[in-house]
């Protein structure tokens, strides 16, 4: 008599994980956070309420787990080479100079900038990041523990990428060494984002290139760095004509 392979849990609670990080998203989306429960994130993918409350303790805690293994699978299919990806094989995303689940570092501060932020602008304007991520960020606003949970759990680690970043492009010489990192990756990243979540604008590439210019290059005239006198060899200042 031929045994039966016994069934792989493991396997069992990757599924299941996966199916209530999808059902969670698909109903936050839907009904928005308030009327989402673990009731009806239970029901819609299929599993006990019990199978939920044995990993997470709150409808956040799931939710934002989810919106966490979402940004992560888009951060992964972004560094893939090939069409299906944004990965640029050599020196782009995923390869070369890429820190690892960072941001590249290639050595060009500004590209690596536009690199990443043009992944997000696509993130932002795929539904399936952009319906549940506007219902979380709505009810961060008018529920201060979701919305702390939302900044230390997601919105933090991400930013931090930004930070080494920066500080590595300080330590070659890219950016002055008196600037704090974590107040200049708002130069554009918060405009990014104020204009994803009030719509004031549109959101695309060029958008996020400028906003990368702006903050590396300032809004100050670039005036033409002056030539050396030709009377003066050394590039010091000529010497006054003898009358």
């Amino acid at each position: 008599m031929v045994k039966k392979a016994a069934p792989d849990s493991t396997r069992r609670s990757t599924r299941s994980r996966r199916a209530i990080y999808d059902a969670a998203l698909a109903l936050v989306g839907e009904v928005g956070y308030p009327r989402t429960t673990i009731e009806g994130i239970a029901a819609r993918a299929g599993v006990g309420k019990q199978t939920i409350y044995r990993w997470w303790s709150s409808k956040a805690e799931v939710l934002l787990e989810a919106f966490t293994d979402l940004s992560a699978q888009a951060a992964e299919a972004a560094a893939r080479p090939g069409p299906a990806g944004n990965g640029q094989g050599e020196g782009g995303q995923g390869e070369g100079g890429q820190e690892e689940n960072g941001i590249p570092d290639t050595g060009d501060l500004a590209a690596d900038l536009r690199l990443v932020l043009r992944a997000t602008v696509d993130e932002l304007l795929d539904p399936k990041f952009d319906i549940p991520a506007r219902a979380l960020a709505a009810e961060g606003v008018v529920d201060e523990q979701v919305g702390a949970e939302f900044v230390t759990k997601l919105l933090e680690p991400q930013l931090q990428l930004y930070v080494r970043r920066l500080r590595s492009a300080q330590e070659h010489g890219d950016v002055r060494p008196d600037i704090d990192p974590r107040i200049a990756l708002e130069l554009f990243v918060s405009p990014l984002a104020q204009r994803w979540l009030q719509r004031t604008g549109p959101i695309t590439h060029a958008y996020t290139d400028t906003l990368v210019d702006y903050a590396l290059n300032g809004l100050a005239p670039r005036r033409p760095s002056p030539t050396p006198s030709a009377a003066s060899p050394g590039g010091g200042p000529a010497a006054p004509a003898r009358p």
